[in-house]
């Protein structure tokens, strides 16, 4: 086996592949796009760290590669989809940095509550000003941490040492991880009336972007202060700024940027506001670490055994997948619409098959059903190999079942979530063999296609509804494509599916309850 290195990694990753009998490995560093383009022609696997872009060219001009390692967390430097459509595993190493981003948290919140920053440049510019850098104490004060995955409990765990009341936010974390971590779960809601201090620890996705902006610095308490070691763009920075300059926020501190560097951002120009240039991973023993984690999933991955970071589908035989291969994108768009279907905890997913898709192999069609599940409710890193583990270590009960029952289609799949409030169930068919559709929400039969914007909507069959409905979004702007209609009888309860054109605000949702009398309105991306 032929392995490149094309970023700087640790030499103990190095040394776990070099001592593997029969792997050659070639560690060729700053090479320029033409150079990798050339030179990775004969290799069958690639490690890298953020410098080399693995574009889909790269990809092409591999004629050997079988795998491509992230000696980290982040792959917006690798075309995931053009890597998957070869037949080539993606894998990081998710779990290196967890100490150290937990450490550097901790870090910047001592050096924020003593002003350890700005008390340093004062000293080392001949100023003795004691007075002007009075500190707060954390001892006592409360600490609101929203993300509770690896890093968000590490810090946790700290925080409940040093004497902090800890607050907690997580869709997925369950009372019982957190009362054993020390916190207590609840709201953000919450989070951001009582706490002190908050950090954030979650993904950037769309749902997370500019999670923390106006409204909610506007829920705060006077003087809170606010860490972000996770990723730029989770705090909406021209509200922080704002917040800062009114006195709301006391002090910030800050590793990640909406932008990096941030060159001529005015948050680095605040008092109050301190800063380092990305470093939340950047400790000898987290490189080590993920040079470690990913050398071993290289390895793996050659010796036939589990890429248990892999974030695309795992290689399986042409024939196999080529029969399940339809049901696949079915499945995740049918967790991801019932997961945005229900509130509160999930507790359990069920997952029923009917018709001739019961002589298949549905085992990876269930995984595709809970990382649609999972990729909309916890945000993180979710795939193919990874999406049960993290289902379990959630609480998350999985049932997978076969029934003889054909009713009206060729195949059918049936997902069914069940949480500590409520319970819904959603089917879907492929009509040929690439027609995707819903056709059933719980006792309703409808036939709505799974894709981009939509609205749900439950509400009473009569005169008027869907006229409403409409007056509302063609006043907002919002282009309808497609609407379905199910009713339990005439004038009975109904539902109702629209496809937009366009993203649906809140505001729009709830004007659409008050004015067109609708039980429930709910916004569904796909």
């Amino acid at each position: 086996m032929k392995v490149l290195i094309t970023d700087p990694i640790s030499d103990e990753g190095i040394k776990i592949l070099k001592a593997e009998p029969g792997v050659q490995v070639d560690v060729e560093t700053k090479l320029t796009k033409e150079q990798l383009l050339e030179k990775i022609k004969g290799y069958e696997a690639l490690i890298i760290r953020s410098e080399t872009q693995v574009t889909k060219e790269v990809i092409e001009a591999a004629d050997s590669l079988k795998i491509i390692g992230r000696a980290g967390v982040g792959i917006d430097n690798v075309d995931v989809p053009a890597a998957t459509a070869k037949g080539i595993i993606v894998a990081n190493a998710p779990e290196g940095n967890t100490i150290a981003a937990c450490e550097h948290t901790i870090a910047m919140m001592f050096a924020m509550s003593r002003n350890i920053p700005q008390a340093n440049s004062s000293l080392k510019g001949g100023k003795w000003e004691r007075s002007k850098f009075m500190g707060v104490e954390v001892l006592g004060k409360t600490l609101g941490i929203i993300g509770m995955g690896r890093i968000g409990g590490e810090v946790t765990k700290r925080a409940r040492c040093m004497g902090m009341e800890v607050l907690a936010q997580d869709p997925f974390t369950t009372p019982e991880r957190a009362r054993d971590l020390g916190a207590k779960l609840t709201t953000r809601e919450e989070i951001y009336q009582k706490a002190d201090y908050i950090t954030v620890h979650t993904p950037l996705i769309p749902e997370t972007r500019h999670m923390i902006s106006t409204p909610q610095f506007d829920m705060m308490k006077k003087g809170v202060r606010v860490i972000n070691c996770a990723r730029g763009g989770i705090i909406d920075e021209a509200a922080l700024l704002e917040a800062l300059k009114s006195g709301k926020v006391a002090g910030a501190a800050l590793d990640v940027f909406e932008k990096e560097p941030p060159v001529g951002s005015p948050l680095l120009e605040q008092p109050n506001v301190i800063v380092t240039p990305h470093l939340g991973a950047s400790t000898k023993e987290a490189q080590i670490s993920v040079a470690v984690i990913i050398a071993e999933q290289v390895l793996n991955a050659f010796k036939g055994l589990p890429v248990t970071t892999a974030l695309n589908i795992p290689i399986m035989k042409p024939e196999t997948m080529e029969k399940i291969k339809p049901f696949l994108p079915l499945a995740e768009n049918l967790g991801k619409f019932t997961a945005q279907m229900v509130d509160g905890r999930i507790q359990e997913v069920d997952i029923t098959y009917s018709g001739d898709i019961t002589q298949k192999d549905v085992s990876l069609i269930t995984i595709a059903a809970i990382k649609g599940i999972l990729d909309f409710k916890k945000g993180e890193l979710v795939n193919y190999v990874n999406a049960k583990a993290i289902a379990k270590d959630y609480g998350i009960k999985v049932v997978e079942s076969k029934s003889g029952e054909v009713g009206d289609y060729t195949n059918l799949i049936t997902v069914t979530i069940k949480t500590d409030s409520m319970q819904r169930k959603v089917q879907g068919t492929i009509f040929g063999n690439k027609d995707a559709r819903i056709v059933g929400i719980d006792n309703y039969r409808i036939e709505a296609n799974p894709a981009g914007y939509m609205i749900v909507t439950m509400h009473k069959d009569r005169p008027g509804v869907i006229g409403n409905v409409g007056t509302i979004l063609g006043k907002n702007d919002i282009n309808i494509a497609g609407m379905v209609v199910g009713r339990e009888a005439v004038r009975g309860e109904a539902i109702m599916i629209l496809n937009v054109d366009d993203a649906v605000p809140q505001p729009v949702l709830k004007e659409m309850i008050e004015k067109a009398g609708l039980y429930d309105a709910r916004y569904v991306k796909l």
